[in-house]
């Protein structure tokens, strides 16, 4: 099981990376939702779960982006934002505007010396935005990669690959690792890139 210092950030497991007619959808988003349900239930009261909402007036480059997803400017408190997971009182909740999550307040939740085990969605886009940040703060990051589904077709693999040039700040678990009794132990080491 999890290591008793490290903590769970799962990424942005809502509405609108799973269901029509958002143009997020992930096309793997079903398939890992049991693995992550699994591991935010492993990890009880070690769990932060994110959620991306727009931003309400988008300044600078996001004014581009949202000009291609003008549909997806919604309220904060919109069901398209809802989490798909079921949380608990437990589980701190984390609304955010940028792809990458981690930052100083998720930075004092979760310690200064925890490492952070991190799975959710997109790939290629909010979980390794949220990686390479928490890397850049000095946190080891273990990603749990068949918890991760991406927002196109190969999108995982490619992310593995820039993920590789992070060892050891960063290594690639399975979900079955994680949650193996000798996992605490195991995670000393490198995973499966190291």
């Amino acid at each position: 099981m999890s290591a008793p210092d490290e903590w769970l950030l799962v990424i942005d497991m809502q509405r609108v990376f799973a269901d029509p007619p958002s143009p997020w959808i992930s096309p793997d988003f079903y398939e890992v939702l049991p693995r992550v349900q699994r591991l935010v239930d492993a990890f009880r009261g070690r769990v932060v779960l994110t959620r991306y909402v727009s931003p309400q007036a988008p300044i600078g480059a996001w004014i581009d982006y949202f000009e291609k997803f003008p549909s997806l400017l919604r309220p904060e408190n919109d069901p398209v934002w809802d989490l798909k997971l079921a949380a608990r009182e437990s589980d701190f909740v984390a609304t955010r505007t940028t792809f990458g999550k981690w930052d100083d307040r998720i930075a004092r939740l979760v310690g200064a010396e925890s490492t952070i085990a991190v799975c959710g969605v997109a790939t290629e886009c909010c979980v390794l935005s949220t990686v390479l940040k928490a890397i850049d703060d000095g946190r080891r990051v273990r990603v749990v990669t068949d918890a991760c589904a991406g927002g196109a077709p190969g999108a995982n693999e490619l992310t593995w690959s820039i993920l590789a040039g992070f060892a050891p700040m960063a290594s690639l678990w399975t979900t079955l690792q994680v949650l193996s009794p000798d996992y605490a132990a195991q995670a000393s080491g490198c995973g499966l890139i190291g």
